[in-house]
């Protein structure tokens, strides 16, 4: 073969892989016009005529357009500059492809209703800036007032939720009940409150009253059991449960029985806001943050507890 030859279109056909007829579409548009004709008037094409052919295949694979494809093929554009427009609009392509099978995932292992996944598919589809400016006012409208704490508000900010480009089913479903959150008047105020708290180092009441060395040691035993991944209903945290309130019914000056436990178990639910809880668990979901144990509150793990084991053993 060499740049002399001259193929017919059948020719074409075999070396190329390509139908007769898609040979003829392509000539017939102008990307790969016939060199000459034979005395019979058959179409006849030369080596570039080939190689440009094969080219057009390739691109064509590639999900490239005809129109831009002629582009290259004419030398207006170079296929580097091609492929790096192309390869970008793949990328968008493929984030969305993600995004709808995360948001399909999270539909069928939920059961949505058809209202849970419009809703859903709405959130899942704005776009960073939008989703940064529902959290900002969110943050503005929590903590608007003029008495509002800066280290709070700081506080709240730094751990502002971030969806990813590509985030996982998990990631989806917390953003999606994270944005109904924000949303909820009375969330807001709850969260002010425990924010302002924390930042002015104010301890739950509970803490105040039997002092802060038995409350390390209660940090320090159930943050273990946690660590340990002793469930609070189980039979394993019945010693655990036991040996705190006798300390705390000794501090309190308080007989450790049923009452005593029921009172304790309502005062540490009272030290912490499961609202509250919620929103900073699906924050760290939604940021692809690893939860670290030793940070979890020792409060809902110890209310449950003396709630399952309101009995002494």
């Amino acid at each position: 073969m060499d740049a002399t030859t001259l193929y017919s279109i059948g020719e074409l056909s075999r070396r190329t892989g390509l139908s007769v007829r898609t040979i003829r579409f392509y000539s017939d548009s102008g990307a790969v016009a016939p060199t000459t004709r034979s005395p019979a008037g058959y179409r006849l094409y030369d080596l570039d005529a080939l190689l440009r052919l094969q080219l057009l295949r390739t691109l064509r694979e590639l999900g490239l357009d005809l129109a831009t494809i002629k582009r290259v093929l004419n030398r207006e554009l170079s296929v580097a500059e091609v492929a790096a427009a192309h390869a970008d609009a793949l990328d968008v392509q493929i984030r969305e492809l993600h995004l709808r099978r995360s948001v399909l995932r999270v539909v069928a292992r939920r059961g949505s209703t058809p209202e849970e996944t419009t809703h859903m598919h709405r959130l899942t589809q704005l776009s960073a800036e939008e989703r940064r400016r529902l959290i900002d006012a969110f943050v503005t409208d929590t903590f608007g007032s003029r008495d509002a704490d800066p280290a709070a508000v700081a506080m709240v900010r730094a751990a502002t939720p971030d969806l990813s480009d590509d985030p996982s089913s998990d990631q989806i479903a917390a953003w999606a009940e994270l944005a109904e959150l924000v949303g909820d008047e009375d969330f807001r105020a709850r969260l002010r409150r425990s924010a302002m708290s924390q930042a002015a180092g104010r301890a739950p009441a509970i803490e105040d009253e039997v002092g802060e060395p038995l409350m390390r040691l209660t940090r320090q035993k159930v943050g273990e059991a946690m660590r340990s991944g002793t469930d609070p209903l189980s039979d394993g945290a019945a010693a655990l449960v036991a040996d705190l309130v006798h300390r705390f019914a000794e501090a309190l000056a308080r007989t450790p029985d049923i009452e005593f436990r029921d009172w304790l178990s309502q005062r540490f639910d009272e030290a912490h806001d499961p609202k509250v809880d919620r929103y900073w668990h699906l924050v760290w979901i939604v940021n692809g943050w690893q939860v670290v144990p030793a940070l979890a509150p020792v409060h809902p793990w110890l209310a449950q507890a003396l709630r399952q084991h309101r009995i002494a053993s």
